[in-house]
């Protein structure tokens, strides 16, 4: 299948909410009580930011191994990178992440306003305009061969998913509801013209559903 665009571990409601619309540096999902869409990823034994032994293992820690798994470069949106909006004002900011962020590849930012890329540990962040397919492409050559993680957020891949782009998604329902906020989808049943459904429920309580192309 050559190099897939791969969706991996994202995040939503019940109802379909995986961000709100008024992030900031203290709520960088913009969404009161969004520990409750990850939570389950993070009480995994292979969460990548874990600090602590422990952690459970099973098919929420399979998800969350799986994580790094041939990926080669990862695509997100400015707005998974940090709070500010427009022209940057703020250089100093290196995102959520500290001095080791998770991805140990390239990360293409999307973003109008583009600037020097910035390297931190083995990963380096690359602020890129162009339309989905164009920064795929470059994300393709920076992987050498390997898979490209979507990595967020909700409107970066409701952005890829329009334009035809994405092979598999794995998005995981927790069982909350926030009524209002980005959505991903209303319903899951939304892309079964272009995608194979599988959904796995965990006794974490989160189901995973899990798509590939048609």
């Amino acid at each position: 299948m050559g190099q897939l665009l791969r969706v991996m571990n994202f995040n939503v409601s019940a109802d379909g909410v995986a961000a709100g619309e008024r992030q900031s540096l203290e709520a960088p999902f913009g969404l009161p009580g969004a520990e409750r869409l990850f939570g389950w990823a993070g009480a995994t034994a292979s969460w990548p930011l874990r600090t602590e032994a422990g952690g459970s293992r099973g098919l929420d820690d399979h998800f969350t191994r799986d994580f790094a798994r041939n990926i080669g470069a990862e695509i997100m949106g400015r707005n998974k990178f940090g709070p500010q909006r427009g022209p940057w004002t703020d250089h100093d900011w290196r995102g959520w992440w500290g001095e080791e962020p998770p991805f140990h590849t390239p990360v293409f930012v999307l973003t109008h306003h583009e600037r020097p890329p910035i390297t931190l540990s083995d990963t380096t962040f690359h602020f890129v305009g162009g339309d989905p397919a164009a920064v795929l492409a470059r994300a393709r050559e920076a992987a050498r061969g390997r898979d490209v993680r979507l990595g967020g957020g909700v409107t970066t891949v409701r952005e890829f998913l329009a334009a035809g782009l994405v092979d598999t998604l794995h998005v995981a329902v927790s069982p909350v509801r926030f009524g209002s906020g980005l959505r991903l989808w209303e319903t899951p049943e939304e892309l079964l013209d272009r995608y194979h459904l599988e959904v796995v429920p965990s006794p974490s309580g989160v189901t995973h559903h899990l798509f590939w192309r048609r």
